[in-house]
C-alpha cells in the first residue's frame, strides 16, 4: 500500500509503502526509489533503459526494522554474523534525507544516519547521470567494514556471465579458499568473497541483451552472492533466477573516520 507524504519538488516525491518511507525519483536522467530506512536504493531505471538496473523482491513486505529485500541494501558498520544484527544496523535504522540538488541532466541525493542523540554516524551520497553512483561516507568514531550489497537484475540466471573477477576466492560455502574462473558463470548456489585486484567487475546479461559495469572505488573486496534453491526470507522460491548480487566491499581494511567506499554502476546495450 503507498500513500503520498510529501512533494518536494515537482520530480521528487516522499511517500509511505506500507511502514517504509520512500522517495520517488521521476526525473529526465530516469526514475529510481529509495528507502529512508537504510538509505537503499530499491530501483534505478535509467533514461532509456528497457529494464530496472536492480531486483527488488516481488513479495518485499516493507516492514520497519526488517530487512528490505533487494535493491541496495548497506552492510555496515559490519559485515556478515560476526555480531548481531548480522550485516549491520545501518540498513534497519533511518535515515535523513539531508540535502539535494536536480539539474537538468544530474540529480544528487545525500542522506544521513544520526545517533540517538542527533550526531552524525554516516553519510551516504547518490548521484544519477547515465550512471549512478552511490558513495558511503564513515563518520563513526571506531573502524567498521562497509559493502553496497547491489541485487542486479537479469532476465535468467542460465544467460549470464560475471567477467574480471579474480581467479581465487574464499568460498563461504565450502569454507575454504579456492581457485575458480575469471569469468563466472552461476549454475549453483554460490557465496564468494574476492580480493579487489581490478577496480571494474561486468555484469553480462543475454537474456536483457546489455552489460552492466560495476565500477568500484576505494574497495579491498568483491563478493558474489546467488541463494539459487536455498530461499532466504522476503524471496519467491525461483526469485534466484532473476538476480545477482555483485557486492563493493571493505572488509579487510576498515574505514576509518572521514574515509569513503563507492560503487559507481553503468549499463550498456551489447550485441551480445
Amino acid at each position: 500500500m503507498t500513500a503520498q507524504i510529501q512533494q518536494l519538488t515537482s520530480e521528487l516525491t516522499l511517500e509511505r509503502i506500507n511502514e517504509i518511507p520512500v522517495l520517488t525519483l521521476n526525473h529526465p536522467v530516469g526514475s529510481a526509489r529509495i528507502a529512508l530506512q537504510g538509505a537503499q536504493l530499491l530501483n534505478w531505471q535509467p533514461k532509456g533503459a528497457e529494464q530496472d538496473i536492480f531486483w527488488l523482491s516481488e513479495i518485499e513486505p516493507f516492514t520497519q526494522g526488517v530487512a528490505i529485500r533487494g535493491g541496495v541494501p548497506l552492510c555496515y558498520p559490519w559485515f556478515g554474523g560476526v555480531k548481531q544484527p548480522s550485516h549491520g544496523t545501518a540498513r534497519l535504522r533511518l535515515w535523513k534525507l539531508s540535502d539535494y540538488d536536480l539539474q537538468a541532466n544530474e540529480v544528487r541525493l545525500e542522506f544521513s544516519l544520526f545517533s540517538e542523540y542527533g550526531v552524525i554516524e554516516a553519510k551516504m551520497k547518490m548521484e544519477f547521470t547515465d550512471k549512478c553512483t552511490m558513495t558511503l561516507t564513515h563518520l563513526g568514531q571506531e573502524p567498521a567494514q562497509a559493502a553496497l550489497h547491489s541485487y542486479f537484475n537479469i532476465g535468467d540466471i542460465s544467460q549470464i556471465e560475471v567477467q574480471h573477477l579474480p581467479n581465487h576466492c574464499y568460498d563461504s560455502l565450502q569454507g575454504k579458499h579456492t581457485d575458480v574462473p575469471s569469468t563466472r558463470k552461476i549454475e549453483q548456489g554460490v557465496d564468494c568473497i574476492y580480493t579487489l585486484e581490478e577496480d571494474k567487475t561486468f555484469l553480462v546479461d543475454k537474456a536483457f541483451n546489455r552489460r552492466i559495469q560495476i565500477t568500484h572505488h576505494h574497495a579491498d573486496s568483491i563478493v558474489l552472492w546467488n541463494p539459487w534453491e536455498k530461499t532466504p526470507s522476503a524471496m519467491k522460491a525461483d526469485g534466484y533466477r532473476n538476480m545477482v548480487c555483485i557486492e563493493t566491499a571493505r572488509l579487510e581494511k576498515l574505514l576509518q573516520f572521514g574515509e569513503s567506499i563507492s560503487a559507481e554502476i553503468s549499463a550498456l546495450s551489447a550485441d551480445i
